[in-house]
């Protein structure tokens, strides 16, 4: 079994779906037990008991704020198909609709006759879609885009929700760009085997394995094998996608030094530089070629709290919202975890580590548990993630279960207008005293923590965050878990009119 990885899969917890229950809210208090980054960890072991209710926190911010849940409230009723459809039909499909559209009218008038220039050109519309798709799938471009993002639209309210879903799920770009791409280089192959006689038989050779690698790499893509069998996906996908990129560029270099009218080979360097599709090459090389360039192994310290998880301690601080890759091996099964820190800087001083929490779901993560590394392979170029754009809003709410921790705590660590509300199970055992530190060290006042096995089960999340959302006078709900518990959330959320953002299982 492999485990859920990638950097969308990085932003999602484990937590088992149970029957809601009626329960007040213990929010441990906790007494110190050793240092953290310079400051005292508390252990889970003594709490103080912070209640909840939909009357909304007190203004004074003091420990002890009223809030009442429902007495073991009834099955919320399904969402309405309208609003299940809009949660379905969300930015990423939107994205993936529009570029696969654009690019079937194309094809349609190409292969119609109606539009020539894709008949003569068809190189650089396989490579502009494949260039594309890589590009805002790029770590270097993805840091950029939310820099940008966070720049311009901090002051834009209006724009501050969709910016953030654009940021979020710009990856139905990268689908929709590579599936266009794969037509038109069937479309391009085709073309060449109608005109066989005119076509040298090494470009038709190239033109069919060029198809096949594409095509394997994009099959491999597909959600139920990345999601269920992460390490298929990632051999496939990348050493078949490389595979993809040499035969690229050996059907490139024969297509343009290829002259039809005298069955000859222009071997002119002059002639195949002024070939558009041959730049698209280029960049598509550095896209791909770039990241693997910060890969290092770097020193790691590992703690086991419990079998379930294990806590990755690496030095330097980082800011908040950003995925970390890492693997054993140089090359093969990275995986994508929430970076937990203070901030790069804290108090004028450089921050001295960051964590990652890994739950045990494959065999990557149980082998963190049962043989701990003291170096790990990792790409210093950090991914960054949704909760990037946390600084657009003034102020937030960021709710996760299990391990999706990882993915949220920092936000609320480095911003004192972010509540967090964790859903877990036997937290204390779970994930021991550093965790523990960090949040009762850093989140006094603004957070809900839900213990489901104390509690004997989860909460009504939707009443749970409805009622935070009020009274902490929120904009935005971020949201990382499982697909049934980001289900449940994002449509009550939905029902209830709160701006929220969930995990995104892209179809």
């Amino acid at each position: 079994m492999s485990s859920t990885s990638g950097a969308d899969a990085a932003e999602k917890g484990i937590l088992e779906h149970v029957p809601s229950v009626a329960s007040t809210l213990n929010v441990p208090s906790l007494p110190f037990s050793k240092d953290v980054e310079g400051k005292m960890e508390r252990n889970f072991s003594e709490v103080s008991t912070l209640q909840v209710s939909p009357s909304g926190l007190n203004d004074s911010g003091s420990k002890e704020t009223e809030f009442k849940l429902a007495p073991r409230p009834a099955p919320r009723p399904k969402a309405t198909r309208w609003i299940r459809f809009q949660l379905w039909f969300n930015t990423y499909r939107k994205f993936f609709v529009l570029v696969v559209t654009l690019n079937v009218i194309g094809l349609v008038l190409a292969a119609a006759n109606v539009w020539v220039y894709p008949r003569n050109y068809t190189s650089a519309f396989i490579l502009g879609n494949l260039q594309t798709a890589l590009l805002v799938r790029n770590e270097l471009f993805g840091r950029f885009l939310y820099l940008v993002v966070n720049t311009l639209f901090a002051k834009v309210s209006s724009m501050r929700p969709a910016s953030s879903s654009c940021a979020k799920k710009k990856g139905g770009i990268h689908s929709g760009c590579a599936a266009s791409g794969f037509m038109w280089l069937v479309f391009r192959v085709v073309i060449n085997f109608i005109n066989h006689s005119d076509t040298h038989s090494a470009i038709l050779a190239m033109g069919l394995a060029t198809n096949i690698a594409v095509a394997v790499s994009i099959l491999s893509a597909f959600p139920w094998i990345r999601n269920t069998h992460h390490n298929v996906f990632e051999r496939y996908h990348r050493f078949v996608g490389w595979f993809g990129l040499l035969c690229t560029w050996v059907f490139v270099i024969l297509g343009d030094t290829y002259d039809v009218n005298t069955r000859s080979w222009n071997l002119n360097g002059d002639h195949l530089a002024k070939q558009q599709d041959f730049w698209f090459a280029i960049m598509m090389s550095f896209l791909i070629l770039w990241p693997w360039l910060t890969v290092r192994s770097v020193k790691v310290e590992v703690e086991i709290p419990s079998p379930k998880v294990a806590v990755l301690r690496f030095e330097r601080g980082m800011q908040q919202g950003l995925l970390a890759r890492i693997s054993r091996s140089s090359i093969l099964e990275y995986h994508a975890f929430g970076i937990i820190s203070w901030s790069a800087f804290r108090e004028g001083v450089n921050a001295k580590c960051h964590y990652l929490i890994c739950g045990v779901q494959g065999d990557f993560t149980k082998g963190l548990v049962e043989n701990p590394p003291t170096h790990i392979w990792t790409r210093q170029l950090k991914v960054a993630g949704l909760s990037n754009t946390s600084t657009l809003y003034k102020r937030g709410i960021r709710v996760c279960t299990g391990t999706g921790l990882g993915a949220a705590l920092s936000t609320c660590i480095q911003s004192p207008d972010w509540y967090l509300i964790w859903i877990g199970s036997d937290q204390e055992k779970t994930f021991g005293p550093t965790i523990s530190g960090l949040i009762h060290n850093n989140l006094e006042g603004r957070v809900t923590l839900w213990d489901s096995k104390k509690e004997g089960g989860r909460p009504d999340t939707a009443q749970l965050i409805e009622s935070i959302y009020t009274s902490w006078n929120a904009e935005v709900v971020f949201i990382t878990s499982n697909w049934i518990g980001n289900k449940e959330m994002m449509e009550g959320c939905k029902e209830a009119g709160i701006p929220a953002f969930g995990t995104l299982w892209d179809f």
